[in-house]
């Protein structure tokens, strides 16, 4: 198969960023890659663009690490808590998801995409709790939140009685069964 070489202007998923060198099949680079100027032809006069287009993508990730350092230092200030409705014994109605983390970080004027936001299951219990952000491939935080109940804990009342009835009851039958 006929491989080139070609230099990427932008981002491709699964090969390269901007400013990298790769060997692609010729039908790749010829029908898709420079028809959509992803990409130019390998050649000594493209060495210049390389150089520019390296210099922008290194400018670009560090603005990009900056900006997720920063957030991670508001984000480290932040505390959030969630007020659920609970019945017999604390026992929660529902969860809280990523997605409910995500409402409450935007009310709290965090913009951060849902993505980055990695609770692994659902939280279904009340106490302190953690959940991890994700900012950049170099920056995460670990971001505490509670889950507090919205109405007064009522203990679940424990009736042994007709308990003992029923094992009754069923050890009478077993008895008259094995007679019979």
């Amino acid at each position: 198969m006929a491989t080139t070489q070609v230099l990427l202007v932008k981002p491709v998923e699964g090969l390269g960023g901007e400013g990298d060198q790769v060997k692609v099949r010729a039908g790749y680079a010829r029908n898709f890659l420079l028809p959509r100027k992803i990409a130019v032809q390998m050649n000594a006069a493209n060495q210049r663009h390389i150089d520019a287009l390296k210099k922008r993508r290194a400018d670009r990730e560090q603005s990009e690490l900056n900006g997720a350092q920063e957030l991670a230092k508001k984000l480290e200030k932040t505390s959030l808590a969630f007020a659920v409705k609970t019945g017999e014994g604390g026992k929660m109605f529902g969860a809280i998801t990523a997605a409910d983390i995500h409402e409450k970080l935007a009310a709290a004027g965090h913009l951060i995409d849902k993505k980055k936001i990695h609770l692994f299951t659902p939280v279904k219990t009340l106490g302190q709790h953690t959940v991890k952000i994700k900012l950049h491939a170099d920056v995460s935080v670990e971001l505490p939140f509670d889950v507090v109940s919205e109405n007064p804990i009522e203990p679940v009342a424990v009736e042994a009685a007709p308990a003992a009835e029923h094992t009754e009851k069923k050890s009478a039958r077993v008895k008259k069964e094995t007679k019979e």
